[in-house]
């Protein structure tokens, strides 16, 4: 079937609205302006003539009915509409670069910012592909607006196909807070009538992750012994002097984001605040087995009293929480999920690559909700930077893969 995608305005469209999450804020969504992009997701589907319905919280739930007599399970695809607050997402303005030719791209805002085959390895096989890049200022926000693009053309193809895609029920959920790790702490489970789904957040053709990090979250406080610091000898046990030894004890060469990869976990501060008294150091824990954690812990917990025993005065407290788990755990369960992804792949050319992800992603969360949810691939490339860019092929491939899907689902 040849398709007019319509994937390629959509997402320009789309990254010129600010949707910056805000890690700081304790509402949902955490910006309000997040709601700006699902209030004209909304439209777009009502005007395809797709049932569409936003909330509160900025989720937009989107359902096309099947177009079959027999049951089949439904499917949905996921997307989050937030992007993320390491850089910028206000005023961004997207360059179309058509039959990319292989030579560098300088973004005209900051000449500085050059994207390059040098530094972009992947864009090398992109010769001849239409490229989007941001002007150099700003995040691009394929991260993860091309999924968002992909999934709303996917929806426009099925409406416009009719009964010539048959197919059971197919759903759209679009998320808000992804980047700040709540993309769907709020979540109606009633408003998606599946069994299984897909998000579309991941970058080079092909990629199909079913498994991501197990995290926890992990809090050291440190409290130390205060003292006049003209006379605090022997007195005097600095609560920030403690932290930084307990992070310089930290394993130089393993365990650790800089010396990690594949299916290796670390242990990673990301946040210390204190003063002499007491000081607070944020941890991320991640690993690929779960029960991979508490052993992690246990480490960090080792290292604290080993540095505390030079501070008899002192003292710490380690608060660990769980933040998500490996869906791998749940989508290993049902493997007719991948296999269909795999398939759909096949059968509109791309040759599938079953990666892992090494973060967490909402399909993580939704799978232990009771929808397993692995990820496919998008188009993102250097997300989160000022160099972030995307084909306009790559997303479409995207959309064929999630059409053949639903075909495939009623045929298996």
């Amino acid at each position: 079937m040849a398709y007019e995608h319509t994937v390629k305005d959509r997402f320009l469209k789309y990254v010129q609205v600010d949707t910056e999450a805000d890690p700081f804020s304790s509402t949902t969504p955490s910006s309000e302006k997040q709601k700006d992009l699902s209030a004209i997701l909304v439209q777009e589907l009502k005007d395809m003539g797709v049932e569409a319905h936003t909330n509160q919280y900025g989720y937009v739930y989107a359902t096309i009915p099947s177009n079959i007599d027999k049951e089949v399970e439904g499917v949905f695809f996921c997307a989050h509409v937030d992007t993320a607050p390491d850089v910028t997402g206000k005023n961004v303005k997207p360059i179309f670069h058509e039959n990319y030719k292989g030579q560098d791209i300088v973004l005209p805002d900051d000449e500085t910012q050059v994207i390059s085959t040098k530094t972009h390895k992947y864009l090398a096989n992109k010769i001849g592909h239409d490229l989007i890049t941001a002007s150099g200022l700003t995040l691009l926000g394929a991260d993860d607006k091309s999924g968002v693009a992909i999934i709303m053309d996917a929806m426009y193809q099925l409406v416009q196909a009719g009964d010539s895609i048959k197919h059971g029920d197919v759903t759209a959920l679009f998320t808000t807070d992804e980047e700040i790790g709540r993309g769907v702490v709020k979540v109606e489970l009633d408003r998606i009538p599946a069994a299984f789904g897909y998000t579309l957040d991941g970058g080079e053709v092909g990629e199909f992750s079913n498994q991501n990090f197990s995290a926890d979250g992990a809090s050291l406080v440190i409290t130390g012994k205060s003292a006049h610091p003209g006379y605090a000898k022997g007195k005097m046990e600095h609560s920030m002097k403690i932290a930084a030894e307990i992070i310089a004890a930290l394993p130089s060469s393993e365990l650790s984001p800089e010396t990690t990869s594949d299916l290796e976990g670390f242990i990673h501060p990301t946040h210390i605040e204190g003063g002499l008294e007491s000081t607070t150091i944020k941890f991320i824990l991640r690993d690929f087995q779960t029960s991979g954690l508490p052993q992690k812990a246990k480490l960090l917990r080792n290292i604290a009293e080993n540095v505390l025993k030079s501070y008899p005065h002192s003292s710490f407290t380690l608060d660990v929480k769980e933040q998500y788990r490996n869906m791998h755990d749940v989508v290993d369960q049902h493997p007719h999920i991948t296999e269909l992804a795999v398939q759909a792949m096949k059968d509109v050319g791309v040759e599938p690559k079953i990666k892992p992800i090494r973060g967490g992603t909402d399909g993580a969360v939704l799978s232990f909700k009771g929808l397993p949810c692995p990820n496919i691939f998008a188009g993102q490339q250097a997300i989160h930077s000022k160099q972030e860019w995307t084909s306009v092929q790559d997303m479409e491939l995207a959309v064929r893969t999630i059409l053949r899907i639903v075909e495939l689902n009623i045929e298996r």
